[in-house]
């Protein structure tokens, strides 16, 4: 097959990494192109095999000029490429890629359906009024499947999990903290709605740990001597071999690849309880799920760091989890069915 995967940004994120997964996993008996923005840590992660096009008119903002530019560039590679199978990732890319291809090659996956429902909701009745502009439409998580047939889109709809590869572990990295406190690592933008301010507050109410950023050089606000920012790293997942918890502080969210990577490791979570986060973040087995709150979060984290029984169950348990329902090639060979078909 010729498989044309295309995302609006190809910045640090979730949704990049799966498509960089796919991509990856598929271009050994495909031919595989990958069409986005430029400038991002997308383009390190993907394997020499896969057709890489920017489009610099591409963006994630309303731009009417930009936006029809960006019409005309994808029809123009869709007749050079001539896939058989368009998948779509993000809202943006979602709804111009529906006007520029052919709706019986798209597949659409809906990387967190809440930026839509709740944070752009300007977008809701575009999303409702091209339903139909796609062949199939992918949910990560039963949280996001279930809204989308509440909203009205339900034809062709289902779901299909977050998946992570192997990662392997890497002695030559580092983390920033030369002591012998515990780390605490989130990888993630930190734009929103991953509310960074919640995870610094969080850091200035736990001296005795070390907190750890990926994903940004810094931010507008002070924080604390145990917190550090470290920017976009390619492959950042592997720094979660070096830590003892990683936290999530969103205020949506789809199913976070940053989770699943760090359960991969044996590496419990505390997050906070949205999106399909608690699909995979269970209570008492991989970590906790919590209501936005400085003092919720500290409290669990404290549990798990303080209860070396307790976090020997959740890191079995995370690991657990991960082999049997997120692993790529279950993601892979889910989406692949859908292609099939």
């Amino acid at each position: 097959m010729r498989i044309m995967q295309v995302i609006t940004l190809s910045s640090v994120g979730g949704a990049q990494r799966v498509l960089s997964t796919l991509a990856n996993s598929m271009c050994g008996d495909n031919e595989v192109m990958v069409v986005s923005t430029g400038k991002g840590v997308l383009w390190g992660q993907l394997d020499d095999r896969v057709v890489k096009v920017v489009i610099p008119t591409l963006c994630r903002s309303i731009s009417p000029l930009n936006d029809l530019r960006t019409i005309f560039a994808l029809r123009k590679i869709y007749r050079q490429f001539k896939p058989d199978i368009i998948h779509l990732h993000s809202s943006k890319v979602g709804i111009i890629g529906r006007i520029a291809f052919p709706k019986d090659k798209i597949i659409y996956t809906v990387h967190g359906f809440d930026s839509v429902r709740i944070a752009y909701r300007y977008y809701l009745p575009i999303e409702k009024l091209m339903k139909n502009r796609a062949k199939a439409i992918v949910a990560v998580s039963s949280y996001d499947y279930l809204n989308l047939k509440a909203e009205g889109i339900c034809e062709n709809t289902s779901i299909v999990y977050n998946g992570v590869d192997k990662i392997d572990r890497d002695s030559t990295i580092k983390l920033p903290f030369n002591n012998s406190k515990k780390n605490i690592l989130v990888v993630s933008r930190s734009k929103p709605p991953k509310n960074f301010n919640l995870f610094r507050d969080i850091a200035m109410q736990l001296p005795q740990y070390n907190f750890i950023w990926i994903g940004s050089k810094g931010t507008n606000s002070s924080v604390p001597e145990n917190l550090v920012c470290m920017g976009e790293i390619i492959n950042a997942s592997r720094y979660f071999a070096l830590c003892d918890l990683s936290i999530l502080t969103s205020d949506y969210e789809g199913l976070p690849m940053s989770i699943i990577e760090a359960m991969s490791f044996g590496v419990p979570v505390v997050a906070s309880n949205v999106g399909g986060v608690s699909e995979i973040v269970i209570d008492g087995i991989t970590g906790y799920t919590v209501e936005n709150c400085v003092d919720l979060f500290v409290k669990k984290i404290l549990l798990i760091l303080t209860n070396d029984k307790l976090y020997e169950e959740m890191s079995h348990n995370t690991v657990k989890l991960v082999r049997e329902k997120l692993t790529a090639d279950i993601m892979v060979r889910e989406y692949l069915d859908i292609y099939n078909r």
